[in-house]
């Protein structure tokens, strides 16, 4: 009798384990279900923005949604995806926001979308924009643009991209100069290299700390940070000496983020204190599913540790997170540490929900990766 017991408890477990992994068309489902619920709401993708203020539509919020729907775009070729993509960007002359001129990070966000479709295209229209942009800037001395950590996501890639498409080392060269500035001497670095994680600017860079002592690691920063990791990784070469070095830190980070998993799945907004800002929020973990996710696939990360994180937090977005109309729940709005937006819950309306939806795709594209391999 108790061998049979034992039998049985193994064999409910063996099925609970394999109930963790998903379908892959349970996923695609699902993001096409968030997807179509954004669409629909923003049925005139060239609409300027109303939150407080009239922002036009290529402003980072929307350009990180048009990141994720280029990737749900690799997985699920239907052409009215490109249709809003390119009215989007045509409305915007495929050209960064405030112009060429623009030296932050955020207005150059849109162009990793218009060098996404260049390369699908050919079409220089879609380039010459971003290359005037980002030639002026390589010709000033300045690298001390990128004063907070999300700054790495909006813009870093773009001169991945460039390099890929141009083959113009300089490219890349200037993008990782100022990545290293904000890395090591911002606030004195804001990587900390013993626990995996960023500080999001120098105004949280210790001695400040949460109330109960703890570092203040933003969960939505340093998903900014590990998805801008994989998405310049991506442009490169394995061999390429850059990409062995943003893999380090990129390990590094999927140390850090390991031992701060919720038994849930989600990540805490605030990745190690949770007594300060804990709960769910949908878009640190997205993005950290999106880096696991591609990290596995790699095979950068120990199956036996990062899978089970993975199946976690994918399955946490699913169950918890999305609504059956396909609207996201526990997106914390847009701000720059755990204490913004909150309380953040299932029912509220980030102020702006589209970088939610873009950071879901992200997540879900490559997690339907995974599942394929």
């Amino acid at each position: 009798m108790k061998k049979l017991v034992t039998l049985l408890s193994a064999a409910a477990l063996s099925l609970t384990c394999l109930a963790q992994s998903p379908s892959q068309t349970e996923v695609l489902n699902t993001a096409r279900n968030v997807n179509d619920y954004f669409m629909a709401k923003y049925q005139d993708p060239a609409a300027p923005t109303f939150v407080k203020r009239m922002r036009p539509s290529s402003l980072w919020t929307r350009a990180v949604y048009y990141e994720g729907l280029m990737a749900l775009y690799g997985l699920d070729k239907q052409q009215r995806y490109i249709d809003y993509t390119d009215t989007w960007a045509n409305a915007h002359k495929w050209t960064p926001r405030n112009g060429i001129a623009t030296r932050h990070a955020d207005d150059q966000c849109c162009s990793q979308t218009y060098l996404d479709r260049f390369v699908m295209t050919g079409d220089s229209t879609m380039l010459f924009a971003t290359r005037d942009n980002l030639r002026g800037q390589m010709n000033e001395t300045r690298i001390d643009y990128w004063t907070w950590i999300d700054a790495i996501q909006m813009a870093m890639p773009v001169y991945a991209q460039m390099y890929k498409i141009t083959g113009d080392r300089s490219y890349i060269e200037h993008g990782m100069k100022l990545y290293r500035w904000s890395r090591n001497e911002c606030g004195g670095g804001l990587f900390n290299e013993k626990d995996g994680l960023w500080w999001r600017d120098a105004d949280y860079v210790p001695p400040y700390k949460e109330k109960d002592g703890k570092d203040c690691y933003w969960s939505r920063g340093n998903g900014w940070v590990i998805a801008a990791l994989v998405r310049v990784m991506d442009q490169l070469s394995p061999k390429d000496k850059i990409y062995k070095e943003l893999k380090k830190d990129f390990l590094m980070m999927c140390d850090g983020l390991s031992k701060c998993q919720r038994e849930d799945g989600f990540w805490n907004v605030s990745l190690v204190s949770p007594v300060t800002y804990g709960g769910k929020e949908t878009t640190g973990t997205a993005l950290f599913l999106y880096g696991i996710s591609w990290g596995l696939q790699k095979g950068y990360l120990k199956e036996k540790t990062f899978r089970p994180i993975a199946d976690k937090a994918w399955n946490a977005m699913a169950k918890d997170a999305v609504h059956k109309d396909g609207f996201l729940g526990y997106v914390q709005g847009t701000g720059k540490d755990p204490s913004a937006g909150q309380p953040v819950t299932y029912d509220k309306v980030p102020d702006f929900d589209d970088y939610g939806v873009g950071c879901f795709l992200l997540g879900a594209v490559e997690y339907y990766k995974l599942l394929g391999k």
